[in-house]
């Protein structure tokens, strides 16, 4: 899917910091603030002793939301994307970040439709495939 995938990239390049959500220990979500790189891979880092890192060694499922801006109007909303996967841990920096490469498993971008009176929301699933949903 380029176009979605092309759409997503750039939501998340609208700023600098997404949001991501992982489990704790104890099964509860933690929401942290991340930096992510889309390249061939998501791949993300974190910080040295990061309980986010912690959370994705012990428990590597992971969903990120793109930078938001809030819009000029109601009318010309940009719209947001999310990704949803598994993060596997790739290498540790000599300074003790972890990075971690996400295998994606779903992904969501939601925009106003044409004309902006309605929501468009697409999404991709692993297993399932490409599907679009209006909403007014």
């Amino acid at each position: 899917m380029p176009d979605l995938a092309r759409a997503v990239r750039e939501r998340f390049a609208v700023r600098k910091h997404a949001t991501m959500a992982t489990v704790r220990r104890d099964g509860a979500p933690r929401i942290s603030g991340t930096e992510v790189e889309l390249g061939d891979d998501l791949t993300i880092g974190s910080m040295a002793g990061a309980r986010k890192a912690a959370d994705l060694l012990r428990d590597g499922r992971v969903a990120i939301h793109s930078p938001t801006v809030d819009p000029e109007s109601e009318a010309v909303w940009a719209g947001e994307a999310k990704v949803a996967g598994v993060a596997r841990h790739v290498r540790t920096g000599d300074d003790g970040a972890v990075f971690f490469a996400v295998d994606v498993t779903e992904v969501v971008l939601t925009g106003l439709g044409t004309p902006p009176d309605h929501l468009v929301i697409e999404s991709w699933h692993e297993g399932r495939g490409y599907a679009r949903v209006e909403r007014r």
